[in-house]
Formats: structure tokens, C-alpha cells, sequence
């Protein structure tokens, strides 16, 4: 049995960095992160058996003088209530999470109505409406409808919608959306700025790529990880059949029975020790 591994595949430079600035702390009991650093089990392990609490989101009080801002960042709201309790905060929020925040605040200072493509519940998306008056967060198609009754089309005919992505989604999937927004709301003034992450790009292709030459694939990363979960949707499009695993545990030996060829992809919160862990598994049970 062949066993393929994408071009592109796990941990990112902004996770990474976030695992980083927490190990490096030198009290670590005096420290809470403030909701799952990353979204995988593994790290999430490593980081409580170094000594870290984790808190189950940023809006929970704590008991612990300083903080930490996970990778997915949070909105200005609650940077705010942090500090005015007197929380000592360091900040791992990604970059292109950052990046992602100053453009639609950009947006919403040009007078655009603000629009994100993406997971209301996911932590990153509220943060990124978090200081928000009002929004609409586009999940599924029928939620372009919602559009209209929260825009001046229809009453003067001149809406203007300033329209974001969460940083893991797939562009495909964004792109879609968007063309969905202009055909449903013909009138309005559209203007998208395209904040999806390369790391989450370049995966996104390199697994569209090979799940079109194997007959299997297996797609790594935790359960609420949303890009492993975008993932593994990418590959089921392209016809494979897909696994999602978040370690070499889950694997299943009928998996493989018959199947010469496989393909592994991991979402960019997987560490490479799994990665490793899996493939060994995979050849094992092959």
C-alpha cells in the first residue's frame, strides 16, 4: 500500500508561535490561557501537564494574575474588561487573525455594513464581531436571505456590505458566498477583502490535489478544528473517502482493506509527532 502525504500539511507559523509563548512562561501556575490555545488534544495535554490552567473561554473570570489571548484572538471588548480587572495579559493571537480584525474594522470606518463568512459560534469569528453593533455572519446559503432585512435594499436601494472571512475557511467555500451576496442583493455596493490565511490556502490545495489520485484519505486534527474539518470536506468533494482522525488511535484496520493507495493531510493545529504517529499506523495496518 502506497501511503502519499500532502504537499501542505499541519502545524502553522501562528501556532507554533502561540505553544511557544506559553511554554516559555517561567511560573506557569500563575498563568491561565483563556479558552483551548489551539484546537487539538495533544497540545492541549502538553500545555496543562506544564502547569497552565485553561479557562473554557475568554468571558470566564479567573483566579490567576496574568493571561493569555489564544491564537484566535479577541475582540477589544474583552481585551478591555480584562485589563480593567487588572489581568496582566499577554496576547498569542495570530498575525493573520490581526490581520483579519483591521480589515473589517476598515470596512465598517468606510461605511460598509459589516458581513463575515465563517462559524458564528467559532471563537474567532466572535471575536472579530465581538465590538460590533450589528453584523450578520453568513454560515450556510439560506443565510444570504437574512441580508435584506438588515440592510437599506429594498428602502432606498444603495446597501453597502463590507464582507470578511474567518482566516480557515475554505477560499472556495468564501468565494461562493460572496457570488451568492451580489445575486441575491443585485442593488448593493459589495466589497470583500479576502482574509483567509495562506497556510490555510495552501493546505486547502495541496489536499484538493491529492485526494484526487488516492482512494483514501486520512485528514488529522482535532474534532473542533474547524480547517481539519474544511479538510476533510475538501476531500470528500474530490471523491475520496475520507477519515478524520485526531490520532493514530482512531485508525481502523478495515479502513485499508483493499485500498493501494492513501493520502494524509492534518489541519494546522496538528503537531508533527502525529502526523508521524499516523503514517506509522497507517503502514503497520496496511
Amino acid at each position: 500500500m502506497k501511503i502519499t502525504l500532502a504537499q501542505s500539511l499541519g502545524m502553522c507559523f501562528g501556532v507554533r508561535d502561540a505553544i511557544d509563548l506559553a511554554l516559555m512562561e517561567p511560573e506557569p501556575e500563575s498563568v491561565t490561557i483563556l479558552g483551548q490555545l489551539v484546537h487539538n488534544p495533544r497540545i492541549l495535554r502538553r500545555l496543562e501537564e506544564a502547569g497552565l490552567r485553561i479557562a473554557e473561554s475568554p468571558e470566564v473570570p479567573v483566579d490567576t494574575g496574568r493571561v493569555i489571548i489564544t491564537a484566535h484572538g479577541v475582540s477589544k471588548t474583552i481585551r478591555g474588561r480584562l485589563e480593567e480587572r487588572g489581568y496582566q495579559v499577554q496576547d498569542a493571537t495570530c498575525p493573520l487573525v490581526n490581520r483579519a480584525h483591521r480589515a473589517l474594522a476598515s470596512l465598517v470606518a468606510a461605511g460598509y455594513f459589516p458581513v463575515v463568512i465563517g462559524q458564528a459560534d467559532h471563537v474567532e469569528v466572535r471575536g472579530l464581531v465581538g465590538d460590533l453593533a450589528e453584523c450578520v455572519v453568513l454560515e450556510r446559503p439560506d443565510d444570504v436571505a437574512r441580508l435584506r432585512a438588515h440592510t437599506d435594499v429594498g428602502r432606498n436601494g444603495h446597501a453597502r456590505l463590507g464582507v470578511v472571512a474567518q482566516t480557515t475557511q475554505p477560499l472556495d467555500l468564501v468565494r461562493e458566498r460572496v457570488e451568492q451576496i451580489r445575486a441575491a442583493l443585485p442593488e448593493a455596493e459589495i466589497r470583500f477583502v479576502d482574509t483567509v490565511c495562506r497556510p490555510t490556502k495552501e493546505r486547502q490545495q495541496a489536499a484538493r490535489e491529492l485526494a484526487r489520485q488516492v482512494q483514501v484519505m486520512v485528514v488529522i486534527g482535532g474534532r473542533n478544528s474547524n480547517n481539519t474539518r474544511q479538510l476533510a470536506r475538501t476531500c470528500a468533494r474530490e471523491g475520496a473517502t475520507v477519515y478524520h482522525v485526531e490520532g493514530a488511535a482512531d485508525l481502523q484496520q478495515e479502513w485499508f482493506a483493499g485500498v493501494e493507495h492513501v493520502g494524509i493531510t492534518a489541519g494546522t493545529s496538528t503537531p508533527d509527532e502525529v502526523i508521524q504517529e499516523v503514517c506509522a499506523e497507517i503502514e503497520r495496518l496496511g
